[in-house]
């Protein structure tokens, strides 16, 4: 039964790790750029993702995940740019 349980956490580890970086943004991520990390990740496996996990994301507030600015599309009604130029 630890040996199932080994396999399986040995198995979810890179796909979390990769998973986590692949959908995080750039800014997000330290120490080298994000395909860097992926490559890491794809040839090391549980090495590479808890290097990964321990140096190459940044941590938010109490290890949870840290929120930047919000990104938000205004329409043109609402844009002080567009009507600036009208």
């Amino acid at each position: 039964m630890l040996r199932v349980l080994l396999f399986i956490a040995l198995a979810a580890l890179p796909l979390y790790a990769f998973i986590d970086c692949a959908m995080k943004d750039d800014s997000q991520i330290k120490r080298l750029p994000k395909w860097g990390w992926l490559l890491i990740i794809l040839f090391t496996q549980a090495l590479g993702a808890i290097a990964y996990l321990v140096a190459g994301r940044n941590r938010g507030n109490g290890g949870g995940f840290k929120k930047g600015p919000k990104r938000r599309i205004l329409p043109p009604d609402d844009d002080p740019d567009f009507l600036r130029r009208l």
